[in-house]
């Protein structure tokens, strides 16, 4: 088998790199649309590459690499994406004209990624009513649509609800980083029949695009982390030795490399297990691992950098920020370690 990587994505890549290098971080969404390394990732019925998540995978790799704050990661995989495979293609043009921000509802109070969510959407004369409260939104107030999933008739369902009609609230709440998440309530929310876009299918879908969006950008994260570490160690002196030549940070060092290059095989496997019918359990593995092994990879970064770890004005506190929110958006290192077990155990039977 080949696994040389599409020359296409490695181009993606190095535009992302640039464009990141030169775009101010207020202006980066734009940018990075107006480059068209949204639209990579988009059909071609909407003008896109047709690239699908291994092209968006190339651009969050990238973006984790600077720890850029955007709403790339939760339009990509936990909107446009999703939408494109369920075949509701009518919200991705705003997204590569406008610049539109898209995002979804993976958890509720207590239950990450739930099989059968709490929120229900009940018919109605002319469409649906939501009731529910999400929690853990990612830029739902910059948001144009919401996908929310809801038990819909005993069974999961997904719909594209805009966060402005009446009877939706916006909460801002407490992140690590400064793309804080949000707590999304419904309260018999009125939307029409075409809000509904997927049924249980969908919402696994949904739930698997965005633990390999996530893990892919962790990918890049901690290799950035690295970097910086390295070049930290290679440059720093102590006792007239460059720190790097002290056995104890060199295994430290070497327990972040391992720590990085196993994500990065984890996060390759999610994204190319979501072009297989029959999914295997790479992507909660890559989910456990963002939650679990990348902060404390991250946290060796620190300890190796000492005090200056902690500068504001040194880029690595905006690592460990954006790792602690990756390890909330994959549901925590329980919830993962619990959706791992059951996999094995289902798949067992």
């Amino acid at each position: 088998m080949d696994f040389t990587p599409d020359p296409s994505l490695h181009e993606a890549a190095e535009l992302t790199a640039l464009v990141i290098g030169r775009a101010p971080a207020s202006e980066l969404w734009a940018a990075l649309v107006d480059a068209g390394l949204v639209e990579i990732a988009l059909p071609a019925d909407v003008r896109g590459d047709d690239l699908g998540p291994a092209g968006a995978a190339a651009v969050l790799t990238e973006l984790g690499r600077a720890a850029a704050a955007t709403p790339a990661l939760a339009t990509l995989m936990l909107g446009a994406l999703p939408l494109a495979r369920a075949g509701h293609l009518e919200p991705l043009p705003r997204v590569i004209d406008d610049h539109a921000v898209l995002t979804a509802a993976l958890h509720e109070p207590s239950s990450a990624f739930p099989s059968l969510p709490r929120a229900t959407a009940v018919r109605s004369a002319g469409g649906f009513t939501v009731a529910g409260v999400k929690v853990g939104v990612p830029d739902a107030e910059a948001a144009e649509r919401v996908l929310v999933p809801v038990t819909l008739s005993g069974s999961p369902g997904l719909l594209a609800v805009d966060p402005r009609t009446p009877g939706v609230s916006i909460m801002r709440t407490p992140g690590a980083g400064p793309a804080a998440p949000y707590r999304v309530s419904f309260d018999e929310v009125s939307v029409p029949a075409s809000a509904l876009v997927g049924d249980a299918a969908a919402v696994d879908d949904l739930y698997r695009l965005a633990v390999a969006g996530a893990a892919s950008y962790a990918d890049g994260l901690l290799a950035g982390a690295l970097a910086l570490t390295v070049a930290h160690v290679g440059a720093r002196e102590q006792f007239g030795r460059p720190l790097a030549t002290f056995q104890a940070v060199a295994q430290e060092v070497a327990e972040v490399y391992l720590a990085s290059r196993t994500l990065h095989l984890l996060a390759q496997s999610a994204i190319w297990q979501l072009s297989r019918p029959d999914p295997a359990t790479d992507g909660e593995i890559a989910a456990y691992w963002v939650a679990t092994e990348l902060p404390r990879a991250i946290g060796r970064c620190h300890h190796l950098h000492g005090g200056l770890g902690l500068d504001r004005d040194y880029p690595l506190h905006r690592y460990s920020a954006a790792a602690s929110d990756l390890a909330r958006l994959v549901g925590g290192p329980e919830n993962t370690l619990d959706r791992l077990g059951g996999q094995y155990v289902c798949s067992s039977n």
